[in-house]
């Protein structure tokens, strides 16, 4: 073979060298934990490897390890994601000012379409049972936000606005407890939005909890 001939083998080498390289899945954080979530969702946290995120992502564990410390890492990223979604509801005006009811309404309808934003993460979060330090943190936290919807629907009562014949506590867990089974049934489709939803289980909710004037 020519010297020529030799150095279009070794460029045409090269360059699919270079493409197969092009042609390896890159991720940022974001989109790494968009497939770390699903395989937790399968497979349960505990049930997961490394080896399997690996697999999954298609990538060496230590491209992971570019990104995170580690699984529980990955886990704690996953679950703070939900859980800053919707402790940011908390914070919007709609819910923030204005009769307690109306509040209380606006929360639960937000809160619908943060867990269809975020499905895959708040599905783990829902799922999380305090098997490790990471998983009782979040734990923590979503009490600390039951607490916020408990002392709000407490104000709606105390306000003339909810039916005080059923406790406050019982009607904020009936009202979240219909929220959180969206991650058991709900699935994106054609023809129904997130506002739809959200719209769906306050009219319902609500409709047998508000005092009728």
């Amino acid at each position: 073979m020519t010297r020529f001939a030799c150095k279009n083998a070794a460029m045409t080498v090269s360059a699919k060298g270079a493409q197969a390289r092009r042609g390896r899945p890159g991720y940022d954080l974001d989109s790494l934990l968009a497939v770390v979530v699903t395989v937790f969702n399968e497979r349960g946290y505990d049930g997961t490897s490394m080896e399997d995120l690996s697999a999954k992502l298609g990538i060496g564990k230590s491209s992971i390890y570019h990104h995170v410390d580690g699984k529980e890492d990955l886990l704690r990223m996953s679950l703070d994601r939900a859980l800053d979604a919707l402790f940011a509801v908390t914070e919007e005006p709609a819910t923030t000012a204005g009769p307690a009811i109306d509040r209380l309404e606006q929360l639960v309808h937000r809160s619908v379409e943060v867990l269809i934003a975020e499905l895959p993460y708040v599905t783990l979060l829902v799922r999380v049972r305090g098997n490790t330090p990471v998983e009782l943190r979040a734990l923590a936290r979503r009490r600390e936000f039951d607490r916020l919807v408990g002392d709000l629907v407490q104000e709606a009562a105390e306000q003339g606005d909810l039916r005080t014949d059923v406790d406050p506590a019982v009607i904020s867990r009936l009202l979240f407890g219909t929220v959180n089974s969206l991650t058991e049934w709900y699935r994106p489709r054609r023809g129904i939005s997130p506002d739809e939803i959200a719209a769906a289980v306050v009219k319902v909710a609500f409709g047998g909890l508000r005092t009728t004037s």
